[in-house]
């Protein structure tokens, strides 16, 4: 017989991918503190999300991201 957290998780892994992740964000700042400079970050991340998702700005993979790096210190 399985336990009601097990019932949960069950559940919430048959989300859709864009649920599961707000939830995750949400229990992940149930251990947090809550601070300014969280907050500053959660809108930082929040508008950058924003950027991606209207076409603003592409993202890059791992890989190319580290390249443009190292050849901005080099």
């Amino acid at each position: 017989m399985s336990t009601p957290v097990q019932d949960l998780e069950m559940q919430v892994l048959g989300l859709p991918p864009d649920d599961r992740a707000h939830l995750l964000e949400k229990l992940i700042a149930s251990f947090e503190p809550k601070s300014k400079a969280q907050e500053a970050w959660l809108q930082l991340a929040l508008r950058r999300q924003a950027d991606v998702r209207s076409g603003k700005v592409k993202m890059v993979s791992g890989d190319q991201a580290l390249e443009r790096v190292r050849a901005r210190i080099a």
